[in-house]
């Protein structure tokens, strides 16, 4: 059996194990970097870019569909599937081209092959041992199902539906999560008639009770069905649709029915607990700094419990890469990391919800919300949606909340409010440009401040 080895060993070259192989090698480790399918992992691949570009692709659909709004004529055709997939896999190909690149120009190893932990520092691949002074485990996540519920056939997961040869004619997801409201979304845009079931009361349920109900209230206006606080009792399916009964009793029948119940961790298999890494319910368990129960193995992204997120997995994979050279970086502050559904609205956040910040700071919490109505670039757009600031009894912003077309791009500015503690009065000071969707956020800030401008009383 032959060895090879490097101060740093990556296994999984997805979002979390590429930013740690590239910081590594940035601060001059050498860098073995294994992966058994293709560098950008789910991400470049079965998720955010190419969900993304389908996103894209719907979003013009409704663009032409509704030009003449706009004084424009447009005659809308629907939608050529194959072309939307060339225009996916040019972007695809595209992008990991540019990583594999970028990759070997920082003179990381890439070994392709499926990786077995096999020690406190080394990965078997094949009939090779690689051994490695410090070893990041970044394995990622795959979709979950539930039990009594087949994949196959007419039953899909987030990786089939996005390569369905057509558009359903009737489609049934289940989980009004982040990825089941993008698909909902799409696949409406494209003429799907969609309903969607979700066991919680309402739809992304992890986001502020406020932004939920907007959120269901477009769904609605696009006639999007979506049934929540109920559950699946049985999927069944024939050669010419699939029909699935609830536990309300209703019994719904469609073309495709696609399970965006989340996403499990890839653990399974792999070494981890034979070499002494504890799992929790299939999860990595790792201190704050994502030290494993193992001297010198490290844990990033989808595996270490948390929002599964790629660019959590950047900032992961660069906080272990800097711990590993001794840097001490910062402690990775979870709420602080953005997270944004490209539905149609959009639903972008960040920080504490409105419950959460009352749980913690108790009954002087401030909230504001400011509706879009009142923001001129958002009329032009002709999306409706509200900007929520949650303010603590010190002032200081603690959570942004956000939804309508667009204001994904008004995320980096929120984020900045919360992850620097900035006082909602001092905020108010700064003028945002005329007209934009920032401005909205600027308006809540001086509401805040007790000096709203565009805001009806």
């Amino acid at each position: 059996m032959s060895h090879r080895s490097a101060d740093v060993v990556v296994l999984g070259g997805g979002s979390g194990g590429y930013a740690a192989a590239i910081r590594s090698a940035e601060l001059g480790r050498s860098v073995i970097l294994i992966e058994e399918n293709e560098l950008g992992g789910t991400c470049l691949h079965q998720g955010c870019i190419p969900t993304k570009a389908l996103l894209h692709s719907a979003e013009v659909a409704d663009s032409a569909r509704t030009a003449s709004q706009f004084g424009v004529d447009v005659t809308f055709d629907g939608v050529d599937l194959e072309k939307v997939l060339s225009y996916q896999n040019t972007i695809v190909t595209r992008l990991h081209k540019g990583l594999q690149g970028l990759v070997d120009s920082y003179g990381i190893t890439v070994v392709n092959g499926r990786g077995r932990l096999v020690g406190p520092n080394g990965v078997e691949v094949d009939d090779e041992v690689i051994t490695g002074g410090a070893v990041v485990l970044a394995t990622g996540s795959s979709p979950r199902t539930l039990p009594g519920i087949g994949i196959g056939g007419r039953v899909v997961t987030s990786d089939q539906a996005l390569v369905l040869p057509s558009v359903p004619k009737k489609a049934i997801i289940l989980g009004g999560g982040v990825i089941g409201v993008e698909f909902a979304s799409v696949w409406a845009s494209f003429g799907a008639s969609v309903t969607i079931v979700e066991a919680m009361p309402r739809l992304v349920p992890n986001e502020d009770e406020t932004i939920s109900k907007y959120l269901e209230r477009a769904f609605r206006r696009r006639k999007i069905t979506a049934k929540t606080g109920v559950r699946v009792t049985e999927v069944t399916q024939n050669e010419d649709a699939v029909s699935v009964t609830l536990g309300s009793g209703d019994i719904l029948d469609a073309d495709v029915l696609l399970v965006a119940v989340g996403r499990g961790p890839n653990t399974a298999s792999m070494g981890y607990e034979e070499t002494g890494v504890m799992l929790h319910k299939g999860f990595v368990v790792t201190s704050d700094r994502l030290r494993t129960t193992v001297p010198n193995v490290f844990a990033v992204g989808d595996i270490v419990p948390g929002l599964q997120l790629a660019h959590r997995g950047f900032q992961q994979g660069i906080f272990v890469a800097e711990e590993i050279a001794g840097l001490r970086p910062d402690v990775i502050d979870e709420t602080g990391i953005p997270r944004v559904t490209y539905s149609h609205p959009e639903v972008a956040s960040v920080g504490l919800t409105e419950t959460a910040a009352r749980e913690k700071f108790g009954e002087n919490v401030e909230t504001v919300t400011y509706d879009l109505a009142g923001n001129g670039k958002s009329q032009i757009l002709k999306t409706s949606g509200a900007v929520k600031l949650v303010v603590a009894p010190t002032g200081v912003v603690v959570g942004v909340h956000m939804v309508g077309d667009r204001v994904g791009e008004l995320i980096g500015e929120a984020q900045l409010l919360y992850n620097f503690e900035v006082d909602a009065a001092q905020a108010a000071k700064f003028v945002h440009a005329h007209p934009t969707q920032g401005e909205a956020l600027g308006e809540a800030l001086m509401a805040v401040a007790g000096k709203p401008l565009h805001v009806h009383g």
